[in-house]
């Protein structure tokens, strides 16, 4: 009897060894996977494949170095009209940037535009010079400044107290430049410089037989106050007393 209870004794010891050994090894393996694969592939490494952006400023930097041009390269250019006041040009050229361009351009010797103002009872409230006139291409009356175009080869400022003169019969002790700009740029060439006329003085007007010219001495407010209302229309009128009112709001204001 003896001799049977041994080989049971050992059977039992190898059954309960393996499953001890079952259930301890699937738990393990999977906790020290994971604890590798964190360290192996750190969260943030990605970012450093980031960095190679940088050259892309440098290829900004190169494009700028290289020179661009400033105007036109003209290959012809045709005199399609001329009249009295202007000429209409066909134009063939190259613009900055390398594109091939056709343009039909109106030439003109330029224009002065006149700001004539009287301030000695109120600087903060002057009064403005204002022409009204009947303007064909707008097919309406205008209230605009005084204006007039310029003679070739003749110096703005000259021609701004010729064109005060002749449609107003005022002169000014004082001049200055106020500003100058384009009215149409995509097709007319005629530049307009808006000059400042202070301390005026009363005379007799001359205009050319063509102008037929009704003028008067209107408060800065009022000439706003049209403005607002849509009561003037011109642009060189708009851009000058918009412009001399925002000055003189500035300088009071200090």
């Amino acid at each position: 009897m003896p001799s049977d209870e041994n080989p049971a004794e050992v059977k039992k010891t190898p059954a309960k060894t393996v499953k001890k050994v079952a259930k301890k090894s699937p738990v393990k393996s999977p906790k020290k996977s994971p604890s590798k694969s964190k360290t192996a592939v750190p969260a943030k490494a990605p970012a450093a494949k980031r960095r190679p952006a940088k050259p892309a400023k440098k290829q900004g930097k190169a494009a700028k170095a290289v020179p661009v041009a400033e105007t036109a390269q003209l290959l012809s250019s045709e005199v399609v009209y001329e009249g009295p006041l202007f000429r209409v040009f066909h134009d063939k050229l190259i613009e900055p940037g390398g594109r091939a361009s056709e343009r039909d351009v109106i030439r003109h010797n330029g224009s002065v535009v006149i700001l004539a103002i009287d301030a000695r009872k109120n600087k903060k409230n002057p009064w403005i010079v204002v022409e009204r006139q009947y303007r064909h291409a707008a097919n309406q009356f205008l209230w605009e400044l005084p204006a007039g175009k310029l003679e070739p080869g003749e110096d703005p400022l000259a021609g701004a107290k010729r064109e005060l003169a002749e449609e107003t019969g005022y002169s000014a002790r004082n001049w200055k430049p106020l500003v100058e700009y384009y009215a149409s740029p995509g097709f007319l060439g005629e530049s307009m410089k808006v000059f400042l006329a202070e301390g005026l003085v009363a005379g007799d007007a001359h205009p050319e037989d063509d102008e037929q010219i009704d003028f008067r001495l209107v408060k800065l407010s009022d000439v706003l106050k049209m403005i607002e209302k849509g009561a003037i229309l011109d642009g060189k009128t708009l851009s000058s007393v918009l412009l001399y009112a925002r000055r003189v709001r500035g300088k009071h204001k200090k």
